[in-house]
């Protein structure tokens, strides 16, 4: 049998249990990963769009 290595995802937070204040943090610490995400999405886009001006862009079918 072959073992599955890859990470499995965490099981889903009990929120119910959460105060106002605890997930209004919880939402504006996820906006901030978001937002994280976001800039780095872009930062690659960028980088590969001077890659495809120098280089050629990827081939078409």
């Amino acid at each position: 049998m072959i073992e599955d290595d890859r990470p499995k995802p965490p099981p889903p937070l009990a929120l119910d249990g959460l105060s106002v204040d605890e997930l209004e943090a919880r939402i504006a610490r996820l906006k901030g990963e978001i937002a994280q995400c976001e800039e780095l999405v872009a930062r690659k886009k960028a980088h590969r769009s001077a890659a495809d001006g120098l280089f050629g862009g990827p081939p078409t079918s």
